[in-house]
């Protein structure tokens, strides 16, 4: 089709991001209906890009070309989010495509309690998310029961617990009694209780050295990478995103943290920073994965993307490639290479500990590759070392 100076452009990026020539085929028709509408009603074109005006659009379009609304919002949606995209590339000057979500309204106990936990305690964002939840649920339980949080009594404290218990594993509802407890502490501390029921809280009773965390063995390893097909950039990205797993034991988070600015070619060091703590370790660059690296950028990474991320996503607009898009990455290589059972990010994370105490590694060598501030946080890993533990074992009396 024959296109004008502006289609052309936007064209040109699309190929460059790695769109295949029949989606820009199909994106231009989607976007020169889009630019006929708004010309027809004498409406601007930058204002519709956003995910309520193609919304609105496809609902014309259903209705003119008397065809599925849901099949015409398919269409125009991907299309237009491309096309405001390549805009934003060449400089225009387009509307946000959502609304920035709204921030939540905290109960002013609960807000208090978070700004408690950020000032003694430095606790990590993620964790106190989790702990914001936690302690609106309680709250809202006891309102549910027409209880003032002055009055509460482990009455109150063992039916919550024991509703956690009828939904959620033993091991869950004892970590949420670890939450109960500080959320209690802090209550305590501000006058809002009285007497210790902290002390009182008991979760149900867990085995944490009942069986060694799960991994994989040597030639499955080799299986995992063997399966992933380097010939694409989707490729690319995997083979590099699960060898930095494996070889350093990183999570999904952490992978996901890291910037192109993260790796220095010259020094041969990756730098790594803990989501959890906020720290950061220093890591040697092994050779294998700098040629897988520099495989995924020369060869994998979209050239448009301006995110400043190591790993990102392939759809525009490129941005970072999210905790959960690299374990999905992890599940779908293993299921492909018919690794036993399920197993997900953590499982690399325990098989590298494994190894490298099988290997001869002190457990704090260990802990400090893994960024663990407490050595009793290694412990857990060091159990996957089976075959040194077998010559720790004692005879079985007979």
């Amino acid at each position: 089709m024959p296109l004008d100076d502006l289609e052309r452009t936007v064209a040109r990026v699309w190929r460059t991001s790695g769109r295949r020539a029949s989606t820009i085929y199909a994106y231009l028709l989607a976007v020169r209906r889009y630019r006929r509408y708004c010309a027809n009603r004498k409406l601007g074109e930058l204002d519709g890009l956003t995910l309520l005006g193609s919304r609105v659009f496809a609902a014309a379009y259903a209705r003119t070309h008397r065809c599925g609304r849901v099949l015409a919002l398919k269409m125009s949606r991907s299309a237009l989010r491309a096309w405001a995209i390549a805009l934003a590339r060449l400089g225009r000057s387009v509307p946000r495509w959502t609304p920035p979500a709204p921030q939540p309204v905290l109960l002013p106990l609960v807000q208090r309690y978070v700004d408690y936990r950020r000032r003694h305690a430095g606790v990590a964002e993620a964790t106190l998310h989790h702990e914001i939840e936690f302690a609106g649920n309680f709250l809202r339980f006891l309102e549910r029961r027409h209880r003032r949080i002055s009055d509460v009594c482990l009455a109150d404290v063992d039916d919550f617990v024991g509703h956690l218990g009828r939904r959620m594993t033993p091991k869950t509802v004892s970590g949420w009694c670890s939450v109960l407890r500080m959320f209690f502490r802090f209550l305590r501390s501000i006058g809002k209780v009285r007497g210790d029921l902290a002390s009182a809280i008991q979760g149900p009773k867990v085995l944490l050295c009942d069986r060694p965390p799960k991994t994989l063995t040597k030639q499955e390893l080799h299986r995992l990478l063997a399966s992933i097909s380097r010939g694409h950039s989707s490729g690319r990205r995997a083979f590099a995103v699960l060898l930095l797993m494996i070889s350093y034991g990183l999570g999904a988070a952490e992978v996901s943290a890291l910037d192109l600015d993260a790796v220095d070619w010259r020094a041969h060091t990756i730098r790594v920073r803990r989501p959890k703590t906020g720290t950061t370790t220093l890591l040697p660059l092994s050779p294998a994965v700098a040629r897988a690296v520099v495989a995924y950028l020369r060869r994998g990474r979209p050239p448009t993307a301006s995110s400043r991320a190591l790993f990102v996503q392939r759809a525009m607009p490129h941005v970072r490639m999210s905790p959960s898009a690299v374990r999905h990455c992890v599940r779908d290589h293993a299921r492909a290479a018919g690794v036993r059972g399920g197993i997900g990010a953590h499982v690399l994370r325990h098989t590298h500990a494994g190894l490298q105490i099988e290997g001869g590694a002190s457990a704090k060598v260990v802990g400090d590759i893994l960024g663990h501030r407490d050595p009793s946080s290694t412990s857990a890993y060091v159990r996957v070392a089976l075959g040194r533990l077998r010559a720790l074992s004692l005879p079985v009396p007979r």
